[in-house]
């Protein structure tokens, strides 16, 4: 699941900068076949039967009874599945889903024909499945809807490919880190028009061609053991995707974070209009062209 989240602004004022620089341990070749291999794995995830290029659609329920299924007169019309699937019904933050008998749909791989729908905040959500297709309850601050997938999906079965600049060691940076404490917090809008706060345990500096940046990290949950930075930059809505990319780094060590553009990837909604994304808040807006990384989507679904 992908989490929305939140960063924190703060001020360059009387801050000591660290230079960007290269590992120098780290042979050229050596380094290059490691981002060569960490784009492979993430091609392969992309491209997995229920990876984001899967998805076909997402609903949002109401409150109350939510008929479902693939003909016209349902509530929630399907892309795909038996003309009547079921009813799912919402009451008190709780989702419940009631089969049709003629649907032939399973329940966590089960015939059943009843349950409880588990959302994307438990580790194993409640799946439904029918045919090629299947899907599992979403919460965005308490709003549900259904995240539904499709092994034969086009978006899947006819995938472009992916596109990235030529991996550049000098896109490698050793960042100076101020650890915040306590963690700040900032509001951040996402592509659905909601906002998330979300923990940012500190700012990471560094300089690019004479010029100072800085990035604000978040943490993508209380046990993160990575920090999750969300950014844009000149290149975006051009080379790049327009809303931001992502990029994961290992925690801070004596002072320091290494970030490498080099592994800046696009969101699931690069991909698909079926995902739910967070936007480069203006905090992590660089006035730097980053040529590092996945470029945009050759087929932008929008």
């Amino acid at each position: 699941m992908l989490k929305v989240i939140a960063l924190a602004a703060a001020s360059l004022a009387g801050v000591q900068l660290m230079s960007a620089k290269v590992d120098s341990s780290r042979p050229a070749g050596d380094y290059t076949r490691q981002i060569e291999t960490w784009q492979a794995q993430r091609l392969e995830r992309l491209k997995a039967p229920n990876g984001w290029l899967s998805l076909i659609g997402l609903h949002w329920l109401k409150d109350g009874k939510n008929t479902i299924g693939s003909a016209k007169g349902n509530d929630l019309v399907l892309a795909k599945g038996p003309a009547r699937l079921g009813t799912i019904s919402v009451a008190n933050g709780k989702a419940t889903i009631e089969l049709d008998a003629k649907a032939e749909a399973t329940i966590d791989g089960k015939k059943a024909t009843s349950a409880e729908l588990l959302d994307d905040s438990h580790e194993k959500p409640t799946t439904i499945a029918f045919g090629t297709a299947s899907f599992h309850l979403i919460d965005r601050n308490g709003r549900k809807g259904l995240r539904v997938k499709d092994t034969a999906a086009e978006t899947l079965t006819h995938f472009a490919g992916i596109q990235t600049f030529p991996i550049d060691s000098a896109w490698r940076i050793e960042a100076k880190w101020d650890a915040y404490a306590p963690a700040h917090s900032l509001d951040v809008p996402t592509v659905l028009g909601t906002v998330d706060k979300m923990q940012v345990p500190g700012k990471a500096t560094f300089t690019h061609g004479g010029k100072t940046y800085s990035l604000l990290p978040v943490l993508e949950d209380k046990d993160a053991k990575e920090l999750w930075f969300i950014f844009a930059d000149r290149t975006s809505g051009k080379e790049t995707y327009a809303s931001a990319r992502f990029l994961y780094a290992d925690m801070p060590k004596d002072g320091k974070v290494v970030i490498d553009f080099n592994k800046a990837y696009n969101p699931p909604c690069a991909f698909t209009p079926y995902a739910t994304c967070p936007l480069a808040p203006p905090e992590n807006r660089l006035d730097l062209s980053v040529t590092a990384g996945e470029k945009k989507y050759a087929k932008d679904h929008r």
